[in-house]
């Protein structure tokens, strides 16, 4: 079993910046690929950014590419999304995710997930 904590999320005006936290514990954290998605209201929950288990590879939903990075400490079994140049419509919860095995973008393939963050992006 994995458990996740999500954190870093609030209030932000828009281009502004944010990184939210994932903290993983209850397995070795170095054999789980990683993921992030949001879910806005009224909407079903997207990918936005996974990464692999060692952090060489990562892939990003094209709404965000080039704002948003993600990266991972294995050392304190933590995943990190940087959000930069907010936009209102990054509004949204987002949840960190994890998974055996390689990274995937989808929402099924995922295994574990935290209760999620709220990003909120003001105009």
């Amino acid at each position: 079993q994995v458990q996740l904590v999500e954190s870093g999320g609030g209030l932000v005006q828009a281009g502004g910046s944010l990184r939210l936290s994932c903290a993983a514990s209850g397995r070795t954290f170095s054999t789980l690929a990683m993921g992030w998605f949001r879910q806005a209201p009224g909407k079903e929950r997207a990918f936005v950014a996974a990464i692999s288990v060692y952090g060489s590879s990562t892939n990003y939903a094209d709404s965000v590419k080039g704002r948003f990075t993600i990266s991972r400490d294995n050392a304190k079994s933590t995943v990190y999304l940087q959000l930069n140049s907010l936009k209102p419509e990054d509004t949204a919860i987002y949840y960190c995710a994890a998974k055996r095995g390689a990274m995937v973008t989808i929402r099924g393939g995922y295994d574990y997930w935290g209760q999620g963050t709220q990003v909120t992006v003001s105009s």
